[in-house]
């Protein structure tokens, strides 16, 4: 595969190097379509084990993803291990150096934390710039494994005040009928793109998120003001505390690291256990 010359900072030449190469950039995995598959996607994702199962149940060639300060258990990249199962190659940015949710800015700016054995073998290392790694992604030969097993990513995790108490794996799994829950997910605090609508899929009670490490400006936890904007109470647990893409996680051992003005009107604050800071928000709705 012939090398195409890597761009300026230009936005035009950004978009004619994609052109040409077919990287797809995206700001969320969930966004696959089935125009993706066979291709090389840089997705603003975490590198979770649920964001890993997409892009495998996509079919991508490659997939690059962000490490969201890798955090409890090594949550943020186990989705890496996930696909060399699969024979897809693939990597984490560092959440230092590019903003989780925001695509356009990891491949402009991201830099490889993490790779998993297949891109590896293709020559990607840590600490390499993003762009030159692509390249090297560009010849990762498509997997032909079975798709691997992927858990139930939705559950009632309990009735608080009357309150239901949802948990997504995936804040992309919101349905209109959540719009009297509190939902718990297992997704990223960001916006994505950085767009305010991208907040929440549809209203609800109130939410919860991972902050991702918190990294790069803050992007880890900018749905909070957006939703506070919405009328709905938000927080983020800590990425040490709870593994991001399990919403589960988050309900059992997840610890408070910000909210919004209306989750500190209910009497949130930081430091509190999720568990307390959702029966909070139940009893101020």
């Amino acid at each position: 595969m012939t090398a195409a010359p890597l761009p300026s900072s230009t936005n035009q030449e950004f978009q004619e190097w994609l052109n040409r190469t077919g990287v797809v950039v995206l700001d969320s995995i969930t966004r696959l379509t089935a125009e993706h598959r066979g291709q090389l996607v840089v997705a603003a994702s975490h590198g979770g084990t649920y964001c890993g199962y997409l892009a495998a149940a996509g079919g991508l060639r490659a997939v690059v993803l962000n490490d969201a300060g890798v955090g409890c258990e090594g949550a943020g990249i186990a989705g890496l291990a996930l696909l060399d199962t699969v024979g897809i190659a693939a990597l984490a940015v560092d959440s230092r150096s590019a903003r989780i949710g925001d695509g356009d800015d990891m491949i402009r700016r991201g830099r490889v934390s993490y790779t998993n054995r297949m891109a590896t073998t293709l020559g990607c290392k840590a600490g390499d710039a993003l762009l030159p790694c692509l390249e090297l992604l560009r010849a990762a030969p498509l997997g032909a494994h079975a798709l691997p097993a992927c858990a139930e990513s939705r559950q009632i995790l309990a009735t608080i005040s009357g309150v239901t108490v949802v948990g997504l794996d995936s804040a992309s799994l919101m349905r209109v009928q959540d719009s009297h829950c509190i939902v718990i997910t297992g997704s990223h605090g960001g916006l994505l793109g950085g767009v305010a609508h991208t907040a929440v899929r549809y209203p609800c009670l109130a939410a919860a998120f991972n902050d991702a490490g918190g990294r790069d400006d803050c992007a880890g936890l900018s749905r909070l003001p957006a939703l506070d904007m919405m009328g709905i109470a938000a927080v983020t647990v800590a990425h040490t505390s709870a593994r991001i893409g399990d919403a589960g996680s988050s309900w059992a051992t997840g610890i408070v690291s910000a909210a919004n003005q209306r989750a500190r009107q209910a009497g949130v604050i930081d430091g509190m256990t999720l568990q307390l800071a959702v029966l909070h928000m139940a009893n101020h709705r």
